[in-house]
């Protein structure tokens, strides 16, 4: 199993590329499930989330073509003879439940193995169960399966209990083809749901209110091909700010937006950073020594709970203390006694962390327990004295496309071990 080592100490500098968002483009690939036409996606990714996605609609009967080159993917769904998502593809990956509501709507059945992922708390899929059954398809959860059949979906009006994106884009792409119209109150309203509606709308959907909580879905007859470019990932934006912040680093980002990620800027500047925003690009220029901030998660557009972790890896090593507390997952703060490894000052109390900056961190061997948490141990590698080994950095590779040369590239002494 692939480890990182890094030698820290290194201050970032220069210019990388970002990719495009893994939050995303899941989403938007199942999206070509509802249409005979084919789809074709640019600036996809190259992670091992889309690897396995693209391997279960291949599953299913969807023609996948890729250049890698070119971060093009084009799916074509005209022949889909086996509506099923089987637990061996499944397991390792939260949003393959997002085939769901796509081959329900286009097939009148699924079998959708509960899927697995990250261990950062319980993520249900009871909402989007709810969802389905208020449209009338009756839903069974038998052999850990979700089977799920209807001749044909019929709008309706859907409150979820709590904000869920993968719940609302689920719903949302379901209600594209059912009869009539469906009000999804309560949606997400995450710039990665206003992307798949884009998508959706140039295939012929008939959307409205995307980006607010209320959205309005008419359903249609029959979706069309598109091309559709997805937006860069914010998190990974977010993720290397703060590795040049935590460095004392001058970097600049490129083929990304700041309009996605206020929170994470505004606490950055907090920090002590300078920030350029620009059209297509985020500049940052950190301090000798960052002061600490604390941070709240919540649904967009509050702080994310995917920046969590790295606020907390600069947190580590900032001036004075502050508190995190998280209010998405009930368990997310594994990554906590990693860093304490590394001679961080963390205590815990529930969902609160109160973090006291140290002087230095010191390199030493860290596992890493799910995908944001292996962010911010790498850091806190990048900031500690001596070496770092992270183990199971797996999990990076679902989320993070080429992140040791992108490290490299600007100036990071990181390296992949066998």
């Amino acid at each position: 199993m692939d480890k990182l080592l890094i030698e820290g100490g290194v201050r970032l500098t220069g210019e990388i590329g970002i990719s495009g968002a893994k939050n995303a483009a899941l989403p938007l690939l199942c999206a070509a499930l509802l249409t005979r036409e084919a789809v074709t996606y640019t600036n996809v990714p190259q992670l091992n989330d889309i690897d396995t996605l693209l391997k279960l609609l291949a599953r299913m009967g969807v023609k996948v073509s890729r250049d890698l080159a070119a971060g093009t993917v084009t799916l074509d769904a005209s022949v889909l003879d086996n509506p099923v998502a089987p637990y061996d593809l499944v397991k390792t990956m939260r949003a393959s439940i997002l085939v769901l509501g796509p081959l329900v709507a286009r097939c009148g059945e699924a079998r959708v193995s509960l899927p697995g992922g990250c261990a950062i708390g319980a993520r249900p899929v009871d909402q989007h169960i709810k969802g389905l059954q208020a449209m009338g398809a009756a839903v069974r959860v038998e052999h850990g399966d979700v089977h799920a059949t209807v001749p044909r979906l019929k709008g309706a009006r859907l409150f979820t209990d709590m904000v869920t994106v993968t719940g609302t884009e689920n719903l949302m792409m379901a209600a594209c083809l059912a009869d009539g119209e469906t009000v999804i109150e309560n949606a997400a309203r995450e710039p990665e749901v206003v992307d798949l509606a884009n998508c959706l709308i140039g295939m012929g959907a008939r959307i409205t209110g995307a980006g607010t909580d209320v959205i309005r879905i008419r359903g249609v007859e029959r979706l069309a091909g598109t091309t559709h470019r997805i937006m860069p990932d914010r998190i990974e934006t977010g993720t290397y700010l703060c590795a040049a912040a935590a460095t004392g680093g001058e970097i600049r980002l490129t083929n990304t937006s700041s309009c996605y990620l206020d929170a994470v800027i505004d606490k950055l500047m907090d920090a002590g950073c300078e920030i350029v925003c620009e059209r297509d690009a985020i500049g940052l220029k950190a301090p000798a020594r960052l002061s600490a901030v604390s941070v709240r998660t919540a649904p967009y557009p509050a702080f994310p709970t995917d920046m969590q972790a790295q606020f907390m890896a600069i947190n580590c090593v900032a001036s004075g203390a502050a508190v995190i507390r998280e209010t998405i997952f009930e368990n997310r703060f594994m990554h906590a006694v990693e860093l304490q490894r590394l001679g961080a000052d963390i205590r815990i109390d529930g969902n609160t962390a109160v973090v006291q900056g140290v002087s230095h961190l010191q390199g030493a061997t860290v596992m890493a327990t799910d995908l944001r948490a292996s962010a911010s141990l790498v850091i806190a590698g990048l900031v500690a004295e001596g070496e770092t080994v992270i183990e199971r950095i797996y999990h990076l590779d679902r989320g993070y496309e080429r992140l040791e040369d992108k490290l490299t590239a600007l100036g990071a002494r990181v390296r992949r071990l066998a």
